[in-house]
């Protein structure tokens, strides 16, 4: 029998040494034999130093004048029954304690629970029930909120001296206010580059008056509703969700809730309400410096006269063109308040919780604007519009 170098209180009584080991010959059955005191503040031998370079089919652990122990020594067994899993080692551990072989059976069964629960985890069929589970709930989250702001809008018509015009206005103003510059210069922009790409290829045919109306109508019918509300997404959308998200974690939503107050009517109604009615207004702003900017580039690169290039505008673009594109941002405006205030309102109760809102706020709104706007093309091409 091979025994391991003695602890540094190998020497002294064995209900004082911190362990006692010693692990048998090469081949056949390796025995390993705890003793003493084991304590979690005392060096616990290592497994793979004991029996390294043995070529035992089996491991019994024997106790041999064991004393005190605590967490120490299950962890001591723990590690090795995992060391003779991985090198296929059997490891019996019979004639230790019965309150000892306990914990370690108690310890088999949850690490065996946890490889099921992962196990059936990746299964793709509780994956898919997973996912579906999940969404199921967002849409149904969605659908109350929904209904809860028309059961609003509803006692807004009815009641009009309960709705909170003032906060309305300030929201209003806030939304004008921070989208404007931005709205204004990504928009002109835009029609530099419609024009400048259009340019390229209609000054080979000799037609470059014709990109007044390539830029006039994709900016009025698409890229002007469109910019306006991606920006209008990550601003205003974002800050609904940040203000609503930080009054959640304030328990100022609880409050309302309290006195009897509806949270949708008083929060998120005057918001949504003002997001909507601005969208039109900051899209046909953003038409304008659209059209500007393809006036600019006509007038530098292709000298073509600002009269020539207005008239062509007004000739291709008329009032259909202009009402579509205020129809569908009167839409994304919806879309966007309904994102900021659902995220604000239903975030976690923790700073990490509205930064995670703030996030979902923009994405949900974005996702939403391009299912509006590929739905209104739909309806547009049936209508022929």
């Amino acid at each position: 029998m091979t025994a391991s170098p003695p602890s540094p209180e190998a020497g002294a009584d064995s209900k004082a040494a911190t362990a006692q080991w010693e692990a048998g010959p090469s081949g056949g059955e390796c025995t390993v034999k705890v003793g003493g005191d084991w304590q979690l503040s005392d060096p616990v031998p290592n497994w793979s130093a004991l029996l390294n370079q043995r070529a035992a089919t089996d491991v019994r652990v024997m106790p041999q004048d064991l004393g005190k122990w605590d967490t120490s020594l299950v962890l001591f067994l723990v590690h090795g029954r995992a060391w003779c899993v991985a090198s296929k080692h059997e490891f019996l551990a019979e004639a230790l304690p019965d309150n000892l072989q306990k914990l370690l059976q108690q310890v088999a069964e949850v690490s065996a629970q946890k490889t099921k629960r992962k196990a059936s985890i990746e299964s793709p069929l509780v994956l898919a029930s997973s996912i579906a589970k999940k969404w199921t709930g967002k849409v149904t989250e969605v659908v109350a909120f929904v209904g809860e702001c028309t059961l609003g809008f509803v006692g807004l018509v009815r009641n009009p001296g309960r709705f909170r015009w003032m906060d309305w206005l300030v929201q209003m103003q806030q939304c004008w206010v921070t989208s404007l510059p931005i709205v204004g210069l990504v928009s002109f922009l835009v029609g530099v580059i419609l024009a400048f790409q259009a340019a390229l290829q209609l000054r080979q045919f000799g037609a470059a008056i014709f990109v007044a109306d390539v830029v006039g109508l994709t900016v009025v019918r698409e890229m002007g509703p469109m910019m306006a509300s991606m920006i209008v997404a990550g601003g205003t959308g974002v800050g609904f969700a940040a203000q609503l998200g930080n009054m959640k974690v304030d328990e100022e939503i609880d409050a309302l809730e309290t006195l009897g107050i509806a949270s949708v009517d008083f929060l998120a109604l005057p918001r949504l309400l003002a997001v909507t009615v601005m969208m039109p207004i900051l899209v046909v702003y953003a038409n304008v410096l659209g059209i500007l900017g393809g006036m600019f580039v006509s007038a530098v690169m292709l000298d073509i006269p600002v009269s020539a290039y207005w008239i062509e505008t007004q000739e291709s673009v008329g009032v259909s063109d202009v009402t579509s594109g205020l129809v569908k941002s009167v839409f994304f405006g919806m879309a966007i308040g309904l994102a900021g205030c659902l995220r604000g309102m239903k975030c976690d109760r923790s700073a990490s919780g509205v930064g995670t809102a703030t996030s979902s706020a923009v994405v949900t709104g974005m996702m939403l604007i391009v299912l509006a706007d590929a739905v209104f093309a739909l309806i547009y091409n049936v209508l022929g519009i």
